[in-house]
């Protein structure tokens, strides 16, 4: 079959007419034989616009013939010939022979996102069954949607929902800028010793567990003996029981983490400023631009793929608020600000023995994650040209 349309030959040669081989010349070529030349930009946009419609026209069948433009030799239509496939199987299995060992480092971390990540999510069907542990799973009585509409339309979900969006937003409004900011600094600071001191007292915190940090705040924020309400009483304040107030409990939870992880988060950070340029520097420094203007021009636009990607994943886990933390701080007089739906799940699930319920809203946890990390990659994929995929 011969394709010679003229709107391929415009868009590699303007006007000029397509050649057209004869039968018996055609027949004497050998398929995957004849050599090709690169394509125009138009052709390439062209041909991936058309790439996806039933008819699709394969790389292999579109031959350039010198001065004439391109023509076809034959169409296929739909998938490749099986000497094709069977090719290219066989070169990506001789890849994979090649390769054998960095595969067997794949292998630790494959076999452990199946066993434990991927293997337990047989038991996510809980979520639409009665689930009772002498009936097993698979003879559990089939509930549908039941669990999600009672979560719904229980009088706890709004606020279980607006605690935890207000703490996940919270946190990364406040938490997001910080490593930017600090590894910016870091990276201009002249003296190394300084950085040096500087980077090992920020990255310190991130070493203490949730445990001590909980006891930490307890301590220092103690409306007895805490260090900080002695220091506001020297002003004549009244003692102040912030983990005890709503209305602090959220800045307790949200500083805090930001004060443990910021100096971890600014690694990533200083490592890619540590890709940037010295002469985009040097350029900038010989036409007058001050530290501010080399920051905005030449740093920020650096690191930008990266602060997009962390953004993304960010939001990526925006409802899975840490459930240890909020757990150790909470207490009865904060727990109209600290019962999130990790908390809840947790109380539902293993202390109230509610199997299918907790799953179920676990599951909607889930979800909600799952959307809210392919809405943002999207949109950051079309600002930005970065994204997770």
């Amino acid at each position: 079959m011969i394709l010679a349309p003229k709107k391929i030959c415009r868009l590699s040669h303007g006007a000029q007419p397509c050649y057209t081989a004869s039968r018996s010349e055609r027949n004497r070529r050998r398929p995957g034989k004849v050599t090709t030349k690169p394509r125009p930009l138009k052709f390439q946009k062209f041909h991936q616009r058309i790439s996806g419609k039933e008819n699709q026209i394969h790389d292999s069948e579109w031959n350039w013939n010198g001065k004439e433009g391109f023509i076809v030799e034959k169409a296929s239509l739909g998938r490749l010939p099986s000497e094709t496939r069977k090719a290219r199987r066989h070169t990506v299995l001789k890849q994979m022979k090649a390769n054998y060992f960095l595969y067997l480092f794949l292998l630790p971390a494959t076999a452990y996102l199946l066993i434990f990540c991927y293997g337990p999510m047989y038991g996510i069907q809980i979520a639409f069954k009665d689930f009772y542990a002498y009936l097993g799973i698979e003879g559990s009585p089939w509930v549908g949607l039941k669990h999600f509409e009672n979560f719904f339309r229980s009088p706890r979900f709004g606020a279980l929902l607006q605690n935890t969006l207000t703490l996940s937003f919270y946190s990364l409004l406040a938490g997001f800028p910080l490593p930017i900011i600090l590894a910016l600094l870091l990276n201009y600071t002249p003296r190394q010793g300084l950085k040096k001191f500087a980077q090992t007292a920020s990255y310190a915190p991130h070493f203490i567990s949730t445990v001590v940090l909980v006891g930490m705040l307890n301590v220092f924020f103690s409306p007895r003996s805490g260090f900080v309400n002695t220091i506001l009483g020297w002003f004549g304040s009244q003692p102040v029981f912030f983990l005890g107030d709503p209305k602090w409990f959220k800045h307790m939870y949200v500083w805090s983490g930001v004060w443990q992880s910021t100096g971890w988060g600014s690694i990533i950070y200083l490592a890619a400023l540590a890709g940037v340029s010295p002469e985009l520097h040097e350029a900038a420094i010989i036409d007058g631009a001050n530290k501010l203007q080399r920051i905005w021009n030449i740093d920020i636009p650096t690191i930008m793929p990266t602060m997009v990607i962390l953004l993304v994943m960010n939001f990526g886990s925006i409802m899975n608020v840490g459930y240890e933390k909020v757990f150790l701080m909470q207490n009865d007089l904060n727990m109209s600000a600290s019962e999130i739906i990790s908390t809840y799940t947790y109380k539902i699930g293993l202390q109230g023995a509610q199997y299918s319920y907790s799953t179920a809203i676990g599951l909607f946890n889930n979800i909600i994650n799952f959307v809210m990390l392919v809405v943002v990659n999207r949109v950051a994929r079309g600002l930005s040209g970065s994204s997770l995929w």
